[in-house]
């Protein structure tokens, strides 16, 4: 089977569409940065408008052949560039007439069937996860890491309660064998056999894996920062979020620098809040019930969005704020 080819027919369902499409509407005539391309679902609704332009950016080899066809088929509306969206203030494009940078952090339906990625638990053979421009793949981490680094991993990337459990059998079963993918999932299963869930035994594992193959906190950050400092004011950042560690990244970002908690007049300038963006909405958006029947997988999305109303560069308390993701990151180094 040609995975390349055959998934790009797979159907897949860009979530919240209607609602990213109506928050950017007002903002139309102008360039958009689609930072997860993908299926292109985001930047086909975009370029119906003749007016519009997109800069496409996907860290994933595969969707360049997506990208192929709508640049046969929007010419010089369209442009595509394979990177991570942390890099997203490398590309060549006129900043001034920059309106929007849209983050989908979900993984496309393709993706998550193409079994050479083995995103998915239901994949066969060794592990992998790699996304694009890696470093190391899921087989070296549960095959290498000791104990201690695994443990940490499925507890802080997928708030696994039998991290521990799950931690000491990996160790015990490998010194036998090589863990393969389906090896992992009975793993797993084993270690939380009196356990009853309404998601998978082995979603809070898999999706700590793939966070950690792909520096997916790291990313997210840097992508988020870097997006506001090429945004010229009165530009958005909107972003779809699929697990909580995602959402509470996003919502810091926002909220934190869009109110001045501390408002006294007599505090110092450094002690005050930087207020950098306006929130017209706090809350996070949610599919429908409509939306959630038709793609049972946007059930857990939250869409949030913000305009930049000052410009500034030093984002140190943000990163502060995530230090312990970002420094487990560093666990690869013994990769």
């Amino acid at each position: 089977m040609n995975a390349t080819i055959k998934l790009e027919n797979v159907k897949h369902f860009p979530v919240l569409l209607n609602e990213v499409i109506s928050i950017i509407s007002p903002l139309y005539g102008g360039t958009f940065i689609d930072c997860t391309f993908g299926q292109g679902g985001y930047s086909k609704k975009i370029l119906e408008n003749k007016n519009n332009q997109i800069f496409a950016i996907d860290r994933d080899y595969e969707t360049y052949q997506v990208a192929k066809k709508f640049k046969q088929k929007f010419k010089d509306r369209f442009h595509f560039e394979n990177k991570k969206f942390s890099e997203i203030h490398n590309l060549k494009l006129k900043k001034k007439n920059l309106k929007g940078i849209i983050f989908d952090l979900g993984y496309s339906t393709s993706q998550i069937k193409n079994s050479k990625k083995g995103l998915s638990f239901l994949s066969q053979g060794e592990l992998n996860m790699k996304m694009g421009f890696n470093d190391f793949s899921a087989n070296e981490v549960i095959n290498i890491l000791d104990y201690k680094d695994l443990v940490k991993i499925f507890s802080a990337f997928g708030e696994e309660k039998k991290s521990k459990i799950i931690s000491k059998k990996i160790v015990e079963f490998r010194k036998n064998k090589k863990i393969l993918t389906q090896d992992l999932v009975k793993i797993i299963d084993n270690a939380k056999r009196n356990q009853f869930t309404k998601i998978h035994k082995s979603t809070k594992v898999f999706q700590a894996l793939r966070i950690f193959v792909n520096k997916e906190i790291s990313e997210l950050i840097y992508g988020l920062i870097n997006s506001y400092k090429i945004l010229p004011l009165g530009g958005m950042i909107i972003v779809v979020t699929f697990h909580s560690l995602e959402d509470k990244i996003v919502k810091y970002f926002f909220k934190n620098y869009s109110e001045n908690k501390n408002s006294s007049r007599y505090l110092p300038n450094n002690l005050k809040n930087k207020i950098l963006f306006k929130l017209s909405q706090r809350k996070p958006i949610f599919p429908d019930f409509k939306e959630i029947k038709k793609n049972p997988s946007s059930r857990s999305a939250k869409l949030r969005y913000a305009v930049k109303i000052k410009d500034d560069s030093d984002f140190s308390d943000f990163e502060k704020k995530f230090e312990y993701f970002l420094n487990l990151e560093n666990l690869s180094k013994k990769l």
